[in-house]
Formats: C-alpha cells, structure tokens, sequence
C-alpha cells in the first residue's frame, strides 16, 4: 500500500520533504521516493547521480542502497580484510567478479531501470541494492524515513516509492503531488513486510 498527502503554497521551485514511514507509523529508513513529471510538463534533465560507491567494510555493503541514473555506474570499494565475490542475478544487470582487500572495482554499468540486489558469493549475509532510476528526481530516506529532493520546478508529478522490504510483486500506487511551494512535504507510508532470507533477495526478483 501506499498513500499519500501534499501541502503546498506557491513559488517556481521547491524542496520537497519527504517523510516514509510504514503502516504502523515507523519512520521508513532506506526507502527510495522517486519523482515523475506530468507529460504536459517539459521534461526536466535527470537530477539523480550518475555513479555511486558501495563499499565493504565488517562484511557488510555499506549503504544499504544507492540510486544512479540510467546510464551511470557503480563502482565497488572494498576496505574489508577478506577477499569478496560481488555478483548480481538480477534481471536488470548480471555480473560477477572477485575483489581482493584494498582493491576498486571497475565501475558497473546500469543501463536498465529498476532494482539490482547485490551478493557476495562468499559471504551469504551480506546484501545491498541499487535502484536505476529513469525519474529525473530521487532520494533516499534516512535513519528517521526523511529525505529531501531540492529545486523540483513547479508543476504536477506523481511521487513512486520503494523500499528492500516491501512485498515482492506489490508495487505501490504512486501519489499526485502539486509542486508551487519554497517547500513542499510529502508523507508516504508503505506496508512492509519482514526482511527476507538473504539468498532470496539475491535472486531475479528485483
């Protein structure tokens, strides 16, 4: 589920705050809130990055997510102490090469929307993903589930969220969001479910 609500003022650009949580009220960390304007708007330059880091560190992908535009890249960091398998079976990329102690991994590049989850063959537990976005607009929630989109032209888009728990094949119902504000705050609540085994998440559901 999702749902949503707006409350604006009038200006030519905003920031839109977002606060994610889930359905019992708990702020909603790691959550993807992407923007989609109108097609009666002029289509705006993509805003989100072109490359991101994960690093691995305590054999843990550190952060849990990151977004690029479709088209950019990621690159792999990795300042553990054990040598790490990075690999992705996802549907949206497929890769797979090893990453010694100390080392950079060439950067990977995603030219497909969606959500790759990433996995270390050596080490089952650790998991990250990356969201490509086609959305000119993207940000990621924070620890208290708030993220904040800055210089959003006015005008109608639709707001879409995603988050690594929400229910496999449950995609959520994008909100409408007016933008005419200096700052707009948009509340989106998601149902989540519990985390999934880790070698389920890195199959091609994503």
């Amino acid at each position: 589920m999702l749902a949503g609500t707006v409350a604006f003022a009038t200006a030519n650009a905003a920031t839109v705050e977002i606060n994610v949580a889930d359905s019992g009220g708990v702020p909603a960390a790691n959550a993807v809130v992407s923007l989609v304007a109108d097609n009666s708007m002029p289509a705006p330059g993509p805003r989100t990055p072109e490359k991101s880091i994960i690093d691995q560190r305590h054999e843990t992908f550190l952060p849990l997510v990151v977004i690029v535009r479709r088209g950019g890249n990621v690159v792999f960091t990795n300042n553990d102490t054990t040598m790490h398998q990075v690999y992705s079976f996802s549907s949206i990329k497929q890769f797979q090469f090893e990453i010694d102690k100390g080392q950079i991994s060439k950067p990977v590049i995603f030219d497909k929307a969606g959500v790759a989850a990433i996995g270390c063959n050596i080490h089952d537990n650790m998991v990250a993903y990356v969201y490509v976005a086609d959305a000119p607009f993207a940000a990621i929630t924070d620890a208290r589930g708030h993220a904040e989109i800055p210089d959003v032209p006015e005008g109608q888009y639709t707001a879409d969220a995603w988050h690594p728990q929400l229910r496999i094949g449950r995609k959520p119902q994008p909100v409408p969001l007016t933008v005419d504000a200096n700052r707009v705050k948009l509340s989106i609540s998601v149902a989540l479910t519990a985390a999934p085994a880790m070698s389920h998440m890195h199959k091609s559901d994503y």
